[in-house]
């Protein structure tokens, strides 16, 4: 080998080795315990940040280099909020507004390589994604000329936008929603934006069935929080009193039982929490807040201990919330659906219409005193219906029409009415009774209106021709 060709071949070693070390550095790089949050310039109102005027961002920083270098994630836009790390920690969606005056809207962006798509393109504000474990996502839209007052309902598409489907009907507003462990959505609703005093969490399948009552807390409460489910069975989230955010902590509640198992995690400090998220040592990061006049900082907090613990990130400039951290966590169950498209009913069945809202399944004098019930569409009476002698009753509903029940005496005096229900196509759904206790169990026993076929219920249409939702 003469000279020439040796130096040619250390020279190709040369090139091989820097392209490597080139190609190397420009791999997806791994974002594993890095914290994501949204950075406020001004006053944080709960749920407020898609109306108020004040602009946000999300960046990134490591928690263990806090005087380290922060990344700004959405720097070509007017306002960003509301990350969400899906459940491989590949990739963040969140909502944003590239100019003031556009409306909010869904992206998704690549966390290995910070590539960011548009995941709707609508005229309504699309707000509040969460990721769900068949790789579509689940958010509200929010209409700002809602004169049907059709609410803020559900829906879900794939990433790239497509595959848009629309899962909650009735006429209420839903928000903040996560994904818990078995597979079913969890979402803050609310019946108007002005009434607060049936703040609630619902929980539903993908598809939109079985919608159902998870936690309500007590007259006034307000949830201000996605509610997140910890490891060890908890739902956590936060929640203030009489309509004010202002003294705002952190409630938990067991999966297992959740209508009776209230904690206030947060009771014996001072000042007020704005969002909390699990971490995988069992302890909470959470946005807090001393005094009015402090801004929102990071810190870590002991659910066990009630002890608010170090210091993640502060910055006296800037709110900071919606505090999320990057890493794999368990899929949630992937659940199948019932839904049928080219069913146009849903059918209910209630086993007794007496049952009292109790510890106990007992019966009420007063309410043994109903006989029928009514239906209400949205904009009449849609018939009454005798029940069985057992309370019972046995319908077949037009599907993703929102209707209500009313309890009748053999006077025709309302006893109750029950809030908002909606059918999916081909969804079964069965209950106790008008007014029972959610966590009861049924009677083992067969309704009489089951031996019967089902009563069809004729929904009125409107003669209001309500806005169809399109994304573009």
């Amino acid at each position: 080998m003469n000279g020439k060709n040796a130096i040619l071949i250390v020279l190709i070693i040369l090139s091989i080795g820097y392209s490597g070390i080139l190609f190397s550095s420009c791999r997806e790089k791994s974002m594993e315990g890095i914290v994501i949050c949204t950075q406020v310039s001004g006053k944080i109102q709960p749920h407020d940040l898609y109306r108020s005027k004040t602009s946000a961002r999300i960046i990134a920083f490591d928690p263990n280099k806090p005087d380290g270098r922060l990344k700004v994630l959405t720097e070509d836009y007017y306002s960003a909020c509301s990350p969400e790390v899906s459940w491989d920690g590949k990739s963040l969606v969140f909502t944003a507004k590239q100019k003031q005056n556009d409306s909010w809207q869904i992206y998704e962006m690549n966390l290995g390589n910070y590539r960011t798509r548009k995941v709707t393109s609508s005229h309504e504000n699309c707000i509040d994604p969460a990721h769900l474990p068949n790789g579509h996502l689940v958010f509200s839209i929010l209409s700002d000329k809602d004169t049907l007052k059709t609410g803020k309902p559900l829906f879900t598409c794939s990433t790239d936008g497509s595959d848009l489907r629309q899962i909650t009907y009735n006429p209420v507003i839903y928000c903040a929603s996560s994904v818990i462990n078995d597979g079913r959505i969890l979402s803050s609703e609310n019946t108007s934006a002005t009434d607060q005093q049936k703040n609630m969490l619902m929980v539903m399948r993908p598809d939109g069935t079985k919608a159902e009552l998870f936690y309500q807390g007590p007259e006034g409460t307000m949830i201000l929080s996605r509610a997140i489910e910890t490891k060890d069975g908890k739902i956590v989230f936060i929640e203030s009193l009489a309509g004010i955010q202002e003294g705002a902590g952190i409630t938990s509640i067991s999966y297992n039982r959740p209508l009776h198992s209230k904690v206030n995690l947060t009771s014996g400090i001072k000042g007020d929490f704005q969002s909390v998220f699990p971490l995988n040592s069992g302890k909470l990061m959470v946005s807090y807040r001393a005094t009015d006049s402090d801004k929102y900082a990071l810190y870590e907090y002991d659910p066990d201990t009630k002890v608010l613990g170090k210091s993640i990130y502060t910055n006296g400039e800037f709110n900071l919330t919606e505090a999320v951290m990057v890493g794999k966590h368990d899929r949630p169950k992937k659940l199948p659906s019932e839904v049928d498209k080219g069913v146009k009913t849903g059918l209910l069945l209630c086993q007794d219409i007496n049952v009292l809202d109790s510890k106990f399944s007992v019966k009420s004098p007063i309410l043994q005193k109903a006989t029928a019930i009514e239906i209400m569409g949205k904009d009449s009476s849609l018939g009454i219906f005798q029940v069985e002698n057992d309370g019972s009753f046995y319908l077949k509903v037009s599907a993703d029409e929102p209707f209500q029940i009313r309890t009748l005496d053999e006077k025709g005096d309302v006893f109750k009415t029950c809030n908002w229900i909606y059918l999916r196509p081909n969804e079964r759904r069965g209950c106790i009774g008008c007014h029972e206790d959610a966590e009861m169990v049924p009677e083992n026993s067969l309704p009489l209106a089951v031996k019967k076929a089902p009563a069809i219920i004729s929904v009125h249409k409107s003669k209001l021709n309500e806005k169809a939702i399109e994304l573009e």
